[in-house]
């Protein structure tokens, strides 16, 4: 019986298209940007065999919050992704093992989980590129099942859970020491970041504009609601955060012909018309989907005066922007499945 709960997992995780995917498509056209606004952010990480790159990109806007205004911080995805862990094993356990690990989510579920959990800084506990979100999912599987037949209860199966992510990550600081200062994880995350300072922004017709909805993507397990507003007005959104001082995190298909982190570019191939109609068709043909998730840190312009969105990846520096992808505007608007950025940019007239 456990051989088939694993297998049923391990078929689960290996059908979904994985943010840490690097698609490789052929794009011959060469491109030489000027850039517009660009805006500080901490070094370019290696999310490696992670599917967080929801953590990334959410951690990366955060830090780039506080550098704006001269306060440098940047955050431990790997914390993030242990607590995530932590919560599934748990789940899996009391579900008796009728449940799959859900590695995946969207820029909210950072949010969230960093008002559950905590956060902490990057220095006090790293990443590593080579650990697979896969194989802890599957040890932590095969662990849970021999305490599910074990009957051992929470304590001693949380113990178990302790034992495995401190091997794989770690052992985890229980404090958080800045400035000569002492935080738990829960007081340091919630001096970054409050529950309310960024919002969720979406883009299609089958719900009203200027409604709010439950995004109907499988990466939305926690329900939220995300604002629903023309792709233009998201567009216009996203330039406004930029030019204002902020920015904002992008959610959307990596896996498009014109997408190539090896050349830092995403660009639409073909000749199909950008517009609201032709982006509605292709998410209900279930052609674009919320698979990769970027930091928007600037604007840049092509050598024809089109216009890029620069992103900030999470798959390392071994491109020729050392990490970044240029991301054309039409890219963007069809390609865009969610968009997360400051409130205050919304709300202020």
């Amino acid at each position: 019986m456990n051989g088939i709960k694993l297998c049923i997992l391990s078929l689960l995780i290996s059908s979904l298209w994985s943010c840490n995917s690097k698609s490789e498509h052929s794009n011959e056209e060469e491109y030489h940007f000027k850039t517009e606004v660009i805006h500080k952010t901490t070094p370019v990480k290696d999310q490696g065999n992670s599917n967080a790159c929801w953590a990334y990109a959410m951690l990366s806007m955060i830090e780039s919050e506080h550098l704006a205004v001269e306060d440098s911080v940047n955050l431990s995805p790997t914390f993030v992704e242990r607590m995530r862990m932590n919560e599934e094993a748990i789940k899996y356990y009391l579900a008796d093992g009728n449940y799959h690990f859900i590695t995946r989510g969207t820029g909210m579920t950072l949010i969230h989980t960093i008002m559950r959990y905590g956060v902490m800084p990057y220095d006090s506990y790293k990443d590593d590129p080579d650990i697979s979100d896969r194989v802890v999912t599957r040890r932590l599987a095969v662990a849970a099942n021999t305490a599910i037949n074990n009957k051992v209860g929470l304590n001693s199966w949380q113990n178990k859970i302790d034992n495995i992510l401190d091997d794989t990550y770690g052992p985890m600081p229980p404090n958080v020491y800045m400035l000569g200062a002492q935080y738990t994880p829960q007081e340091f995350a919630h001096s970054v970041c409050r529950k309310d300072e960024y919002m969720a922004l979406t883009s299609f017709t089958h719900h009203p504009f200027n409604t709010s909805f439950e995004l109907e993507i499988p990466d939305n397990w926690e329900h939220d609601e995300f604002l629903n507003m023309p792709i233009e007005r998201v567009t216009a959104l996203v330039e406004k955060a930029l030019r204002s001082g902020h920015t904002a995190v992008w959610e959307g298909d990596s896996s498009e012909p014109g997408f190539s982190f090896k050349k830092g570019i995403a660009v639409l191939t073909g000749n199909k018309p950008v517009n609201q109609l032709e982006r509605q068709k292709e998410f209900e043909r279930l052609e674009t989907s919320d698979n990769h998730a970027m930091h928007i840190i600037g604007i840049a312009h092509d050598q024809h005066k089109k216009e890029f969105f620069i992103m900030k990846n999470s798959w390392g520096t071994v491109n020729p922007y050392y990490g970044l992808i240029y991301m054309s505007i039409d890219y963007f608007k069809m390609k865009t499945v969610a968009v997360f950025m400051p409130s205050a940019v919304i709300t202020e007239k």
